[in-house]
């Protein structure tokens, strides 16, 4: 009786411990997963700020919060059944879908770069650029509704992207083990995101409340206050920037992979061979001329569909 105790305690023990491996591995993986998506993370906490522009310091917190059970939402209980679906019935479908999801990043890309040229034309001219209100901040900053839901929106856009790029690095693995993954993914992302973002926009006000001279403070102390007051402008600037260059380059690279395996072998063979041409200069000068390479092919058909996209809103304006 003892000794069948004692084994079926190891066998116990033996599933425990597979277990644990078995959630290390998917944790692991699930953390490398998420970096394959940096590009759209980036950009994401650089968009997300925006949506609480003018909105009550006390109510920033708990607005970001409803934001981040509307991507959770948007990632586990939407994008990630379709996408496993799709996964399972047409696997060939997915290049496709990772293609119009880079030619996304390469459109939000490209876009940012040329309305910052016009922008910047136009101030130099003298005139007053006029644009449309984009759908999720045109609400009142106090119908925190209206704001969630906007942010939900556009949300919805980067979080396919990242579910549908962290699929496509789980080619190999079980079905089972994908959507664990990939909730993983989804958890990691999300909470990152809008945390980092959580400290970008409170950053500010801890800022004026340390350099604030109503209140006993060492000098180094306000110094500091006064630091961070002027440093965020400055770091979302700076993180809009990082998200627009990554946005081109991942695009790009999406864009050049995929017509590889669709049978295009053209444009991947040519940057593979400028990195050939390279090689004796080391990887890191490798990984440059490619990421230069796909950041540029990015550029180019961002470029072309915000051309399209131009035309056909002007189209519709005048058909009115």
């Amino acid at each position: 009786m003892a000794g069948g105790l004692i084994a079926l305690l190891d066998d116990v023990t033996l599933i425990a411990r597979k277990a644990a491996a078995s959630s290390r591995d998917i944790a692991q993986a699930a953390a490398t997963t998420s970096t394959k998506a940096a590009a759209v993370v980036v950009d994401d906490a650089a968009v997300t700020p925006s949506f609480v522009q003018g909105v009550s310091p006390a109510r920033e917190l708990p607005i970001i919060w409803r934001i981040t059970k509307g991507s959770l939402v948007n990632k586990i209980i939407v994008i990630l059944p379709v996408i496993l679906l799709l996964s399972w019935l047409a696997p060939w479908a997915l290049t496709p879908i990772l293609m119009l999801g880079g030619t996304y990043l390469a459109f939000e890309g490209a876009e940012k770069i040329w309305h910052a040229i016009s922008s910047r034309a136009a101030r130099r001219g003298g005139d007053t650029v006029h644009h449309e209100p984009d759908d999720s901040t045109a609400a009142s900053p106090d119908d925190e509704d209206s704001l969630v839901k906007g942010a939900v929106r556009t949300d919805f856009i980067l979080s396919a992207e990242i579910m549908v790029l962290s699929l496509n690095e789980l080619t190999g693995r079980g079905l089972p083990e994908r959507a664990a993954i990939l909730v993983g993914v989804a958890l990691v992302i999300t909470f990152v995101v809008y945390g980092v973002v959580g400290v970008l926009i409170k950053m500010d006000d801890v800022g004026l409340a340390l350099a604030d001279p109503s209140r006993e403070r060492a000098e180094a102390v306000r110094r500091l206050g006064r630091g961070l007051v002027a440093l965020m402008p400055r770091l979302l600037t700076t993180l809009s920037v990082v998200g627009t260059a990554a946005m081109l380059w991942v695009g790009g690279h999406i864009l050049l992979v995929g017509t590889d395996d669709l049978g295009w072998h053209a444009p991947y063979a040519a940057v593979h061979h400028l990195e050939e041409l390279v090689s004796s200069a080391g990887g890191a000068v490798q990984w440059l001329v490619e990421t230069g390479c796909s950041a540029f092919i990015g550029l180019l058909v961002g470029s072309v569909v915000v051309a399209l996209v131009t035309t056909v809103r002007r189209v519709a304006v005048r058909s009115r």
